[in-house]
């Protein structure tokens, strides 16, 4: 029973600090479902490339980088995608550029 109990301790603590899920192509993945970034806060390290991926059935969304030399992502309709390398460390704040109230977060470390 004890045993048990760690396990499942074990299991969950990984499920729960589970780095972000990678395509296969080794592209760190952002959902777009229910007007909503999934996950809304990434970390990921100086080289990666994260993708977009629009999941909603009728919604176009884009990605608009927030502060200083923000840029707004082409629309991505369903089924569509954008993607961006980071090259520098830094805090990367955006949001959707036709609902604003979507937030998300890239966090760029060495």
């Amino acid at each position: 029973m004890k045993a048990t109990l760690v396990l499942g301790a074990m299991l969950l603590a990984a499920v729960t600090f589970a780095p972000a899920a990678r395509a296969a192509n080794g592209v760190v993945e952002v959902k777009i479902e229910s007007y909503k970034f999934d996950p809304p806060e990434l970390k990921v390290k100086v080289g990666a490339t994260v993708k977009w991926v629009n999941n909603e059935k009728r919604a176009n969304h884009s990605v608009i980088w927030l502060g200083p030399g923000g840029f707004e992502s082409e629309r991505m309709f369903p089924g569509e995608s954008y993607q961006r390398k980071f090259d520098r460390p830094g805090t990367y704040p955006y949001s959707c550029g036709p609902h604003p109230e979507m937030k998300g977060l890239v966090v760029v470390t060495e």
